[in-house]
């Protein structure tokens, strides 16, 4: 049986990856759907190099917007099926392991096999400045001696997993310590094994959310650059991969120009905002229009714009918080049309008080 990966679970991507289609309610007339992008003869390499793209991209975004981003491992639902499948291959797997290094004369193929992958494991955690320490973990672990000890019975796989944890000592972080402690405790050398590449995998984890807090300012100074760059990537590999964007700034720059002219959009206005024969609105105006109407944006019937699609989820939870607060407004007024007009009145006037920015005219509505 072919042996599974050692890492039971794998980083999950950061949410927004996948987000869902939506459409704006009713705020304003809407202009015409952007028509379907022709189909493109892509070879399956290139799609993937476009969905590796996609990926990266995204991964970038919410490193730089999220300062609390981290990769997690994915645990399934005990009662899943990936999980039922996961398991029945691992156990295959691993009573294997536990037969052949158990039989007489013991067979370390599959072990010297998954010392090679510890040992690539720990020399994946080192910091280029451990010169020294990578030196020891290559002649500890050398595959090739290690194979030659088996052959003629001299293998001491004790030894070996002892050095292994005293290095997972050493590289581990703090909040490990007692992962790596517990394996002290383990003497069955299959079950130990699969431990190692467990806690392994961990601080794999643990490193890469280290790389990703010390590359985040770094991400923050060119962000900006960067996904220009990567939106003309996929712009030269799909010309028509941002008509729902188009689409979206085509209507806000209608209606933008429907605010200046005193009016309603229509499809004079919209052709106006767009081809200059009618006053022109600023780009500032028609980005905050577009953005007003995402905010009353419904799923199911028109595409979100593809470039705000990795901040749908953050999109839609200011959408929900305006929907809560005009709510609560609601509420309070028809609460308030129940009493007296001089009660509300006198309500209104105590709930006005001047603001932060006292003698400028300022004053600030606080409920």
């Amino acid at each position: 049986m072919p042996k599974p990966s050692p890492g039971d679970e794998q980083p999950q991507r950061p949410a927004g990856a996948e987000a869902a289609a939506g459409r704006p309610r009713d705020c304003g007339e809407e202009g015409p759907r952007a028509s379907a992008s022709p189909p493109q003869d892509l070879s399956v390499s290139e799609l993937q190099e476009i969905s590796d793209k996609i990926y990266k991209l995204t991964l970038a975004h919410e490193i730089v917007l999220n300062g609390d981003f981290k990769l997690q491992m994915v645990n399934f639902s005990p009662f899943s099926l990936e999980n039922r499948v996961k398991e029945t291959l691992h156990k295959a797997f691993w009573d294997s392991l536990k037969e052949q290094i158990s039989a007489s004369p013991p067979d370390y193929t599959q072990a010297i096999q998954l010392l090679q992958e510890i040992k690539e494991a720990l020399l994946s955690l080192l910091l280029p400045r451990h010169n020294q320490l990578r030196s020891q973990i290559e002649e500890a672990l050398d595959v090739e001696l290690i194979r030659q000890e088996a052959e003629h019975g001299a293998l001491d796989i004790r030894g070996l997993t002892t050095y292994i944890l005293d290095t997972m000592a050493m590289l581990c972080a703090p909040v490990r310590d007692e992962d790596v402690q517990g394996l002290q405790s383990l003497s069955d050398p299959a079950q130990l094994l699969r431990e190692i590449f467990r806690v392994l995998d961990l601080m794999k984890t643990d490193m890469l959310n280290f790389s990703i807090q010390s590359l985040r300012p770094h991400l923050q100074d060119h962000s900006i650059q960067y996904e220009q760059k990567k939106f003309q990537e996929l712009i030269d590999k799909l010309p028509n991969s941002l008509d729902h964007t188009t689409e979206w700034l085509r209507e806000a720059a209608a209606e933008a120009s429907a605010s200046l002219s005193g009016s309603q959009p229509h499809s004079a206005a919209l052709q106006g905002a767009v081809g200059g024969s009618t006053a022109l609105p600023s780009l500032t105006s028609v980005l905050n229009q577009g953005y007003m109407n995402l905010l009353c944006w419904e799923p199911g019937q028109k595409e979100y714009p593809e470039t705000l699609l990795m901040d749908q989820a953050r999109l839609q939870e200011v959408q929900a918080q305006k929907e809560k607060s005009e709510y609560v407004g609601t509420a309070w007024v028809q609460d308030k049309q129940q009493e007296s007009p001089l009660a509300v009145e006198e309500d209104l006037r105590s709930k006005w008080q001047p603001g932060p920015l006292q003698g400028v005219g300022e004053a600030s509505w606080r409920i």
